[in-house]
């Protein structure tokens, strides 16, 4: 890099270090501090000072040390290596760390970001002569069994193929294809560096118009989120994020899972490092870690390198994105994130706003989200990020900044409430505080895919979920004994729903994954015993009586009991209904006649 010593330090406050001395260092420039070369980024630059985050921890630091500039922002590799591993918020490589420096990172672990020596099998695929423009796939690399890694052009990079390496297997830096546009020679390997903070460009986006399916119910059929869409699940300490999380990196149709665990507890990463590893792919029953990144920057590593793990998290699946890829980017969580900006802006004396954040939190998150979206790549394929960030107010108080900002910036809302995980109701998304704006859009979809009155069946679902929510307010008056029977049906109705349809158990094998298909039927039986009983009440049967059949809860059963692959047995079922509460309406009407006659 040809770096020279460009200042020294003369204050140091947390990973907050000042610099002095003849400068000429630049904006979001990666900076080398101290002897021992600390990574650190410049984010201020004054006429006498300049101010730099250290990614590292900076005890023992001392005034007098050197920062060396290195002429470039804050960059991550990318190329075959990727996927299945395990980085810190800087894109180290954790397991070779771990087998250089034991249990701890040691400070200053100049490491490549990827594996320099491993052999890849690559398949060359332009010839000397092809034009090649920015994004085309010039080489292809079988990364893990479940992926197959695109190599591509650089996003600044065209011209003519002069040569090609041929077919063979070869480390990330040797030289695949040589392209020349006039005198301008480029040498292109497997490997290629983006600066984290800078979106990659794509072609233009394209709208959000098929949903990003996870087996969930609560999700798929109620609040549903697009491919390229954006969701926050908030929730206070103990109401299932991390196992929302988890479920939705196992069963959601994305093609590559990026988890970012920020500022988590050791405890609650070292959960997800060694569960990750043992998770079955459902699409093929390989690992789940063939097609999955971890960063991992729990919270007693460096503040400023949790700030950063988000950044390099997107980009890691903005590179795969233009592969053509649907991706799925967990973070978990975004609290976390916004605690390490409020320390950091604390330490550099910012005006604080509300609860202490710095006033451009929510251009920050917004910087974040909208790197979410599906769009057209710039080698003509199709791609998604789907961003799906965990919020953990304090005390589980959603008024507070960070919810109520990022609330601002995504369109999909699952709010995980305390009370139905201590009931152990699971997934814990309240349905009445939760939303998603995406049913518009995907109405088509679900019309296409699952059934034309797949919408207006949820609608009905919905509507009977609300009303039981009001009726419930009377319930706590007066009690439910004084209600009339309709209201008594919209009660065991909901009680149906909430326990045989948003109720799920990921133990299970039949419950833990629902196919679309199978979340219609479910729905549409439900809402057949309650038409054919409304009916019934209709006509003076009490619901006490319909209620002894036995059918409300052999429908909460059907989760359980009818398999995921037998749609049949949902005609069965409704037969069966049908079959009970007419003989109920016949016995009822027979024994009204006796006693009047």
């Amino acid at each position: 890099m040809g770096a020279t010593s460009q200042g020294t330090i003369y204050g140091i406050n947390g990973p907050v270090v000042r610099v002095r001395g003849d400068h000429p260092f630049q904006m979001m420039e990666m900076v080398l501090v101290g002897y021992e070369r600390l990574i650190g980024e410049v984010i201020r630059v004054l006429e006498d000072e300049t101010i730099v985050q250290v990614y590292e921890n900076t005890t023992g630091l001392k005034p007098g040390e050197p920062v060396i500039s290195t002429g470039r922002p804050l960059t991550v590799k990318l190329g075959p290596g990727i996927i299945g591993n395990i980085f810190d918020g800087i894109e180290r490589p954790l397991v070779a760390i771990a087998e250089k420096t034991g249990a701890f990172i040691g400070r200053g672990m100049a490491m490549d970001n990827l594996d320099t020596e491993k052999l890849w099998d690559v398949k060359i695929l332009v010839h000397p002569g092809d034009e090649v423009k920015p994004g085309k796939v010039i080489a292809e690399v079988q990364e893990t069994p479940s992926v197959v890694h695109r190599i591509m052009v650089p996003p600044n990079i065209e011209g003519l193929v002069e040569e090609t390496a041929g077919d063979g297997s070869y480390p990330i830096t040797k030289t695949i294809v040589r392209v020349r546009k006039g005198r301008v020679v480029h040498d292109l390997t497997m490997v290629q560096e983006w600066p984290v903070r800078t979106p990659r460009p794509y072609r233009k986006r394209l709208p959000l118009d098929e949903p990003l399916i996870t087996g969930q119910r609560v999700i798929d059929t109620l609040f549903p989120i697009a491919k390229g869409g954006t969701a926050a699940i908030p929730g206070g300490f103990g109401t299932g994020k991390t196992m929302t999380q988890h479920q939705l990196a196992k069963w959601s149709n994305a093609d590559i899972i990026i988890y970012v665990g920020c500022g988590e507890r050791g405890n609650e990463i070292t959960e997800v490092l060694e569960d990750f590893p043992k998770l079955v792919d459902p699409r093929n029953n390989r690992p789940l870690m063939e097609r999955t990144v971890l960063i991992a920057n729990t919270s007693n590593m460096p503040v400023a390198a949790r700030e950063a793990s988000i950044y390099t998290g997107i980009t890691l699946a903005e590179y795969y994105r233009d592969m053509g890829y649907h991706v799925a980017i967990m973070a978990d969580s975004t609290s976390r994130w916004a605690e390490a900006l409020r320390e950091i802006s604390g330490r550099l004396e910012e005006m604080p706003a509300e609860e202490g954040f710095p006033a451009y939190l929510p251009s920050r998150l917004s910087e974040f989200y909208e790197r979410a979206g599906k769009v057209e790549t710039l080698g003509n394929s199709q791609g998604s990020i789907s961003i799906i960030g965990a919020v953990s107010p304090q005390g589980g108080d959603f008024s507070e900044p960070v919810t109520q900002n990022t609330k601002r910036f995504i369109r999909c809302f699952w709010a995980l409430d305390k009370s139905l995980a201590y009931t152990r109701h699971y997934p814990a998304i309240n349905w009445t505080d939760s939303y998603s704006e995406y049913l518009e859009d995907l109405q088509d979809w679900y019309a296409r895919n699952a059934a034309p009155d797949f919408m207006e069946k949820r609608e009905e679902l919905n509507r009977i979920l609300q009303e039981e929510s009001k009726l419930l307010e009377i319930v706590k008056l007066i009690g439910s004994d004084i209600l009339p029977d309709e209201q008594k049906l919209i009660l065991e109705s909901a009680r149906a729903i909430r326990q045989g349809f948003l109720q799920q158990n990921a133990y299970h094998e039949q419950d833990t994954y629902v196919p679309i298909i199978k979340q219609y039927r479910m729905m549409d039986t439900i809402l057949h015993l309650h038409d054919v009983a409304s009916r019934l009440v209709a006509k003076g049967i009490p619901v006490s009586v319909i209620r002894r059949t036995g059918v409300f809860e052999e429908v909460i059963k059907i989760k359980y009991t009818i398999p995921n692959d037998n749609m049949q047995a949902f005609d069965e079922l409704n037969a069966r209904i049908d079959s009970v509460l007419s003989g109920i309406e016949k016995d009822y009407q027979g024994t009204e006649r006796r006693k009047y006659a």
